[in-house]
């Protein structure tokens, strides 16, 4: 039998997990949890139950890992600790400003229990957190940069769609090529955040409504377009659907370096990402780290992790002898 995972919630992130969980073959799809009706809810995975979370405790002993795949501004607050109580847990809690106080209350909950939680897992934060701490570690003297995109920003895209007079819209975050560039020459420039990204929006309006003061109303919106260089088109929904249809994404992060007892000799180290499918990518990370969190409980842990404490061999189903003969 594999390591029997649950999926709570199946929005582009459940789906994404279903997909990961098929292609991994040391895992099996337990159970789908909504709080949908269960039988109005269609899943591509033939067999597996649909179950109302309501009823979620009577699987305690039947899931391995549950992978929560709500949002991170009201769902997953609420859920992981919630869910730690129950079940090993894995998110991908990704508002970077909270994460010391959602560990808190997730490590709380599942030593409590006798669970472990790994929290805010996918790329960033997840992969691009690797690669800064890496970095960091190995050129303590330099400057880090983190670049999005290109690719479509969910949250943005959901800020246009709010603003009165708006039927559908998409937002692009685009890196700023020139500013790139200047990282990568190991100038360590000093960017602001209007130099660092560009933000393009494609807004299907309301019959009726009036684009010069939706065009405004985006360009000014505090947190979200206020700081960038900011670019609105006006498209039918059309051709929203047939251009702008998928959830790219990806990114860099760049750490730019020196050593030497005169700091004469630069380095930059890189990491980047190109995604066709945002959702998908985030979620065969989640099931790495799904496989992890199985692991650490078969060993007796429990309290919170995140993607920096766990060892690498932990993600792989490969033995630790295979890894060091044809990875290492």
């Amino acid at each position: 039998m594999g390591i029997r995972i649950g999926i709570l919630g199946y929005g582009n992130l459940g789906r994404g997990v279903e997909c990961a969980v098929a292609a991994n073959e040391d895992m099996e799809l337990a159970a789908v949890f909504t709080r949908r009706e269960p039988s109005r809810l269609k899943i591509a995975s033939a067999g597996v139950p649909v179950v109302n979370v309501k009823d979620a405790e009577a699987w305690k002993d039947k899931i391995d890992v549950m992978v929560l795949c709500g949002g991170s501004a009201t769902d997953l607050p609420v859920q992981t600790p919630q869910y730690a109580k129950l079940f090993h847990v894995i998110d991908s809690f990704d508002t970077h400003a909270r994460i010391p106080e959602h560990y808190a209350a997730v490590d709380k909950a599942a030593k409590e229990s006798g669970h472990i939680g790994i929290i805010s897992v996918g790329w960033d934060p997840g992969l691009f957190s690797l690669a800064r701490v890496y970095s960091n570690a190995i050129l303590p003297e330099g400057k880090d940069y983190t670049f999005w995109g290109k690719g479509v920003s969910q949250g943005h895209s959901d800020a246009i769609r709010r603003i009165k007079g708006v039927k559908n819209a998409k937002q692009y975050t685009v890196p700023v090529e020139s500013a790139l560039e200047a990282v990568r020459s190991g100038s360590n420039p000093e960017l602001s955040t209007r130099q660092k990204h560009t933000r393009e929006c494609f807004v299907v309006l309301e019959e009726g409504a009036d684009a010069a003061q939706v065009e405004q109303e985006i360009k000014t919106m505090p947190n979200y377009f206020a700081d960038y260089d900011t670019t609105v088109h006006f498209i039918t929904e059309e051709e929203l659907l047939k251009n702008h249809g998928g959830l790219a994404h990806g990114g860099f992060v760049i750490r730019s370096g020196k050593t030497g007892h005169e700091k004469e000799h630069s380095h930059i180290i890189e990491f980047n990402l190109k995604l066709d499918s945002n959702p998908e990518f985030t979620t065969s990370v989640l099931i790495a780290y799904a496989r992890a969190a199985y692991r650490l409980a078969k060993e007796g842990q429990t309290g919170c992790r995140t993607v920096l404490d766990i060892p690498p061999a932990y993600l792989s189903p490969r033995s630790g002898e295979d890894l060091r003969k044809h990875l290492l």
